[in-house]
C-alpha cells in the first residue's frame, strides 16, 4: 500500500521508528547500555555476576548525586564545572569542623551542615550568572578554582581518615549482604537509598512544579519565558542552589563510602558526571533532559569506566570510548531536533 507520496508503506517504517527513537533519548541510551552490556559479557561472563553488579550501582551512587544537580543547571540553559570542587569543600569543612566541635555528632547534622555548605557555594553561583550575565561556564570555572584554592589554602591539606562516628557508620552500613558462589561477599551500602531519594526529589521538581516547567522555559528559549513572566533570576539561583546542594550531599557521602576526607579528591571527574547528563538526553542549549535519562547516561558511564576492563580494554582508553559514544548519541539527538 502506497502513502500520500506514492512511497511504499514498508519504506516508510524505519523512519518512523528512527523518529520514535530520537524523540525519547532515553530509548537510545538504554539501546547503548543493552548492546555494550552484552558485548561485555560474550567477552567475560564475569560483567553478569552479582559482584559486578553491586559494584555497578555502588559505583552510581555518587555519580548519580551529582548528575542530578548537573541535569538542573544544564535544563536551565546553563553548565556548571563546580560541583565536584563544592562537592570536596562541604565533605571536608564539615568532616574538620565535626571533628574539631562535636565528634559524636549525629550523622543527620552533618548531613545538614554539608547541604548548607554546598547550596550556599552554588548560590554563589547563580548569583553572579544572573546579576553580571556571565556565561556560566566561565563562572563556574573561576569559582572551581577559588573554591578548591580557598579549601587548601585556609582549611587544609591533610588527609582525614579518622572520620566522626556516625560517617563512618554511614559508610559501613549496607542495605542488602551476600555471598557469591566462589564465597565473596558483596553489599550494596546504604547510600544507595540517598540516590533514590535525590532522584525522586529531583524527578518531582523537574515534572510536577511550576519551578520545573520554568527551568525547561528557561532553558528552552529565555526571551520567550520571560515574556511568560517566569522570574529567570529566581531559576537560575534555584538550579544552581540545587546543583551545590546535592554536590554537597554528594561529597559527603563519597566521603562516607570511602571511609576518608581528602580535599584532592574528585578532581577531573566532572566530565564524567556531565557525559552522563548528555548521554542521558540533555542538551548543552538547555530546555531538554530527564532523571530517567540521567540516571540511564550514569550507568551507561559507569559500565564504562567500570566494566571495559573485563574486555581487555585498557583504562587509558575509557575516555576515547566515552568520547565516541557522546558523539554518535550526540549525532543521534540533533536528528531527534531537527525530525521534531
Amino acid at each position: 500500500m502506497s502513502g500520500l507520496l506514492g512511497e511504499p508503506a514498508a519504506a516508510r517504517a524505519p523512519s518512523s521508528t528512527w523518529r520514535s527513537l530520537t524523540r525519547r533519548p532515553e530509548l537510545v541510551t538504554l539501546l547503548l547500555i543493552v548492546a555494550l552490556s552484552l558485548t561485555i559479557g560474550l567477552i567475560n561472563d564475569r560483567f553478569f555476576s552479582v559482584q559486578n553488579g553491586v559494584d555497578l550501582l555502588r559505583s552510581s551512587i555518587r555519580t548519580g548525586i551529582f548528575a542530578l544537580g548537573v541535569l538542573t543547571v544544564l535544563a536551565a540553559g546553563g553548565i556548571d564545572v563546580s560541583f565536584t570542587a563544592i562537592g570536596v569543600f562541604a565533605l571536608y569543612v564539615t568532616t574538620k569542623l565535626t571533628m574539631s566541635v562535636w565528634p559524636d555528632a549525629p550523622f543527620a547534622l552533618m548531613a545538614l551542615a554539608s547541604l548548607a555548605i554546598g547550596l550556599g557555594l552554588g548560590l554563589v553561583n547563580g548569583l553572579i550568572v544572573y546579576r553580571f550575565r556571565v556565561p556560566s561556564l566561565i563562572v563556574t570555572i573561576g569559582t572551581q578554582y577559588v573554591y578548591r584554592g580557598a579549601l587548601l589554602a585556609f582549611v587544609g591539606t591533610a588527609y582525614i581518615t579518622d572520620l566522626p562516628r556516625a560517617m563512618d557508620a554511614f559508610g559501613r552500613a549496607t542495605l542488602l549482604q551476600t555471598t557469591t558462589a566462589d564465597g565473596i561477599r558483596v553489599s550494596l551500602p546504604a547510600a544507595f537509598l540517598v540516590l533514590v531519594a535525590v532522584a525522586l526529589l529531583t524527578w518531582y521538581v523537574l515534572r510536577r512544579t511550576l519551578l520545573g516547567r520554568a527551568v525547561y522555559a528557561v532553558g528552552g528559549s529565555l526571551p520567550i519565558a520571560e515574556r511568560l513572566g517566569f522570574n529567570v533570576g529566581r531559576v537560575l539561583l534555584f538550579v544552581f542552589g540545587y546543583a551545590g546542594l546535592l554536590a554537597g550531599l554528594g561529597g559527603l557521602v563519597h566521603g562516607a563510602m570511602n571511609r576518608q576526607a581528602n580535599p584532592f579528591d574528585l578532581v577531573g571527574s566532572e566530565l564524567d558526571i556531565i557525559a552522563a547528563v548528555v548521554l542521558g538526553g540533555a542538551r548543552v542549549t538547555g530546555g531538554t533532559g530527564s532523571v530517567p535519562g540521567t540516571l540511564l547516561g550514569v550507568v551507561l558511564v559507569v559500565i564504562i569506566n567500570n566494566s571495559l576492563i573485563l574486555m581487555g580494554v585498557p583504562s587509558t582508553w575509557q575516555k576515547v570510548v566515552i568520547g565516541a559514544i557522546i558523539l554518535v548519541a550526540s549525532g543521534i539527538f540533533a536528528r531527534r531536533s531537527a525530525t521534531a
